[in-house]
């Protein structure tokens, strides 16, 4: 009796390594079968348009009969633009209050401010992008004037969209560091606040920097709200007002979205050579967070 036992949890165990190998393989497989099909259907372009032309010309006129453009600067100054922005206002914010959550807040206000972090980050990119149309938007055209569907417009909603990420994983980062630390800083007659900022956010700096940059993939890879408030005009920002924060801009992501259901021919590959541009962004991202986990932990270990 024990030995068929024996065989039935052996044969249980090799089972369900099985299962996690394929699960595994399986999204191994769609990413490189995402990033087979984009790649395939977007090199093309430079057949016709050299490289130089596509990522720095601010000339986007791809259905046009004569003399066809397919510069995306625009666009990739309308991501840099309000990807910096939001986060600007989103990482003091995010950062703040995982401070408060992890060290000063205690009992049953911190689980409520957890569960509404938890609930934001589950709200629709639509109801955000509603809100904008609704709240924000006439408030920046009240304050700087002009239609309100800007880049500041648009950053603004994605620094609350990001705030998530960027709380949660500050907040485990900030507790994950030994209590030892907090208890030897205290011991030698630091207060509360020198300890969070000299001990307790210089050891959780890793994390810290890893919520930042998943914060800042969401915030590029975002559409939806971005398109709902942005403006959506193919033109560079006027950067002689308000440094172009008040200039109706169009994402990467927009222009995908906005283009595709019209789209074909040369203006079709053209689009999918932009979410190349946004593909290697977005993986330039992750590289850069493992590099940072890996030097940390090196740091750690010396």
């Amino acid at each position: 009796m024990k030995l068929n036992r024996k065989k039935i949890r052996n044969f249980y165990e090799r089972f369900i390594k099985y299962v996690f190998i394929v699960c595994a393989g399986v999204g191994a497989a769609a990413v490189l079968f995402i990033t087979f099909f984009i790649f395939q259907s977007g090199v093309p372009l430079f057949a016709h348009v050299s490289p130089f032309e596509f990522l720095f010309s601010s000339y986007w006129e791809p259905s046009a009969e004569v003399n066809p453009g397919f510069g995306i600067l625009p666009f990739i100054m309308g991501s840099i633009m309000v990807t910096a922005l939001a986060l600007l206002i989103g990482v003091p914010v995010g950062i703040a209050c995982a401070i408060y959550l992890a060290e000063i807040t205690k009992g049953r206000f911190a689980e409520i401010l957890r569960r509404v972090v938890e609930i934001l980050a589950g709200i629709p990119s639509v109801v955000f992008g509603l809100f904008g149309m609704t709240v924000i938007c006439p408030l920046i055209r009240e304050v700087f004037g002009g239609t309100g569907y800007n880049a500041l417009s648009g950053s603004v909603i994605l620094a609350i969209m990001i705030l998530p990420t960027i709380i949660s994983i500050s907040e485990i980062s900030i507790r994950a560091v030994p209590h030892d630390y907090k208890a030897a800083s205290l011991a030698i007659g630091a207060t509360h606040w020198q300890t969070i900022t000299k001990v307790l956010l210089p050891a959780a700096r890793s994390g810290i920097i890893a919520a930042i940059i998943l914060g800042t993939g969401r915030a590029i890879g975002e559409t939806m709200a971005v398109y709902m408030v942005a403006g959506n005009t193919p033109l560079m920002p006027n950067f002689a007002e308000w440094l172009g924060l008040t200039s109706s801009v169009r994402t990467l992501t927009m222009n995908i979205i906005t283009d595709m259901s019209c789209a074909s021919g040369l203006h079709r590959t053209a689009l999918f050579t932009t979410s190349i541009v946004l593909f290697i962004f977005i993986m330039a991202l992750n590289i850069l967070i493992q590099f940072i986990i890996r030097k940390t932990k090196i740091n750690a270990v010396q």
